[in-house]
């Protein structure tokens, strides 16, 4: 089961974590190929360490010290987004950890499922923005697409064995985020140090500020609909604080299996880079005696409203999942560097959404010009109306 693995985005959480599991297992995995956006010292440490084949970073400003910092490893050093798109379908490559962050990981993602690539699937806007083109492209190359989000692992755990048509539900669960609990009137002066401080996972910080939103929630819900081919309005979410269940498919029969574990994201890692097989970790079990109650709840879409507004996207279909998308990356962007307001970033998508003319071809220059002008939108309502 050895897999020779290129790693597009391998200085972000999930990037990091992947490497970890790398050193972890040294039996099972090669490294081919890392690239990053602009961190050219953490890309050129990890290259040190795991030696790779070819590095890759985006930014061509640093492509100089990158080339310097690594002469001499035989290591070829290639720069710009094109090379990203390159190497994610050059031969040699069994798997492709898709791990960039947003919009940015699409042209790479499409390039590795158009060339045949097995993805494992951490950029959950790929499916989110092209899940149409994606899906359609992966069956005709026979492209495997498993999934690192630890609700769409879950899923696919529960589905393992069972016929398609037995399934009756898919619920996501969610753990509600920092301010499950926070009164509606408090959220609109809450901070990004707040929303960063999420109860149970440690991620990244734009999928910190998604899941104190709901909108990771609501993306999930467009990601699992493109992955297993489930009617929209046959996909639930459920809070459970606990984060110990990761999600749940309802079957015909009434059955109702689940997948449980700790909120460590390295687990789902795992799963989708040794699939089918599975291997012996040192990873934490959970203690259901030492939790105690799992609890469950209606999420609350009037004080939390992108999940709503990720549903309607998704409802409307063609380029619509793409613009929230796009005005959901640029609002939480602005949220962060303390701009506008923790609400303001669903007025934000919503009023995207509002001025964004539908277009249902599913091809990569729809979804371009649809992320440019929706960025474009957000932009301005935030400059123009929103902007502290």
């Amino acid at each position: 089961m050895h897999k020779r693995l290129a790693i597009i985005g391998s200085t972000g959480s999930i990037g990091t974590q992947t490497l970890g599991i790398v050193a972890r297992y040294p039996d099972l995995f090669t490294v081919k190929v890392l690239t990053a956006g602009s961190n050219a010292e953490l890309l050129m440490a990890q290259a040190r360490l795991c030696r790779p084949e070819k590095v890759v970073i985006g930014n061509e400003a640093f492509y100089e010290v990158v080339k310097t910092g690594l002469s001499g490893l035989g290591i070829e050093v290639m720069a710009g987004q094109k090379a990203v798109e390159e190497v994610a379908s050059s031969d040699g490559i069994d798997t492709v950890v898709a791990a960039m962050v947003g919009f940015a990981g699409l042209r790479p993602t499409a390039a590795a499922v158009a060339a045949g690539r097995e993805v494992a699937l951490a950029n959950k806007e790929t499916l989110v923005v092209a899940g149409e083109m994606i899906t359609r492209t992966a069956a005709i190359t026979g492209t495997r697409l498993l999934p690192v989000d630890s609700e769409h692992s879950a899923i696919m755990q529960c589905l393992n064995g069972e016929p398609e048509s037995s399934v009756e539900r898919i619920i996501l669960t969610a753990s509600g985020g920092p301010f499950r609990d926070t009164p509606a009137g408090r959220l609109a002066k809450v901070t990004p140090l707040e929303a960063l401080r999420h109860p149970n996972w440690t991620m990244g910080s734009k999928i910190t500020i998604d899941s104190a939103t709901l909108m990771n929630k609501g993306l999930e819900v467009i990601e699992a609909h493109w992955l297993f081919g489930t009617p929209p309005d046959r996909i639930d979410v459920l809070i459970h604080p606990q984060s110990i269940i990761h999600s749940m498919v309802q079957f015909t029969d009434g059955s109702l299996k689940a997948q449980l574990g700790v909120p460590d994201m390295r687990l789902p890692i795992i799963y989708a880079l040794t699939w089918p097989e599975r291997v012996v970790t040192e990873l934490p079990r959970p203690d259901l005696a030492e939790t105690g109650s799992l609890t469950f709840g209606e999420p609350d879409t009037a004080r939390f409203r992108c999940l709503a507004l990720a549903r309607a996207a998704l409802k409307e279909g063609g380029n619509m999942p793409c613009a929230l998308n796009a005005a959901n990356e640029v609002a939480v962007a602005a949220f962060l560097r303390e701009q506008i307001g923790f609400n303001d970033i669903a007025g934000t998508v919503e009023f995207v959404l509002a001025k964004t003319s539908f277009n249902s071809e599913a091809s990569l220059g729809t979804y371009a010009e649809t992320d440019n002008l929706s960025r474009r939108l957000a932009d301005d309502y935030i400059n123009k109306v929103l902007k502290k």
